[in-house]
């Protein structure tokens, strides 16, 4: 087989591509071991790894046309602007994932059973209007839930704000089977949240 690829002189580096390479900021030693430029893997290398995205972003476009075998300036141009992109995607995506992770799992807090009780609980304490002052807001909880068939604990931190001061608020309910007994005075099995 003959390679029918144009030879470049990997000295002579074309002005146009002396430039940001975003695909090598983004994706470090992907794209080092993808063009052939192991430099990037000192990425991996902690404390090093937190300067090298910037070192590969300023001399990456010239590593990689020195290391790699490229047709035309333009068959370059298009290969690290694939990189770009597909950096670009991995990165939002995955910054999408995160916050949809922590993002639902605040909204599942701040909605549950146990939160709702919790904050009813407060803003009914006349203690806690007292040293609060009424009407008391409360923030974003942090904590857990854990449930399992009928029963279940949770622990929940939040802050409690009224008009003459702020807290926090811890609250640890529990969920039990209980017997309720309903209008046909049949027997049914029901799970509440208690203090």
């Amino acid at each position: 087989m003959i390679d029918q690829r144009v030879g470049t002189d990997p000295e002579a580096i074309p002005a146009e591509i002396d430039r940001w390479n975003w695909g090598a900021f983004l994706l470090n030693w992907i794209w080092g071991v993808g063009n052939n430029t192991f430099i990037a893997l000192l990425t991996l290398v902690p404390f090093v790894g937190l300067v090298m995205p910037f070192v590969l972003g300023a001399k990456g476009s010239r590593w990689a046309w020195r290391n790699g075998r490229w047709d035309s300036v333009a068959h370059f141009k298009r290969a690290q602007r694939l990189w770009a992109i597909w950096g670009a995607v991995i990165w939002l995506g995955a910054i999408a994932l995160f916050g949809g992770i922590f993002g639902g799992t605040f909204y599942l807090l701040r909605y549950s059973e146990p939160y709702e009780l919790g904050t009813s609980t407060l803003r009914a304490s006349t203690e806690a209007a007292d040293a609060l002052g009424a009407p008391i807001s409360t923030g974003f909880p942090m904590g857990s839930i854990s449930t399992n068939g009928a029963t279940g604990r949770a622990i929940l931190s939040f802050s409690a704000t009224g008009t003459k001061a702020a807290g926090g608020f811890s609250w640890r309910p529990s969920k039990r089977r209980t017997v309720v007994d309903h209008e046909a005075h049949a027997q049914s099995r029901r799970a509440r949240w208690r203090d």
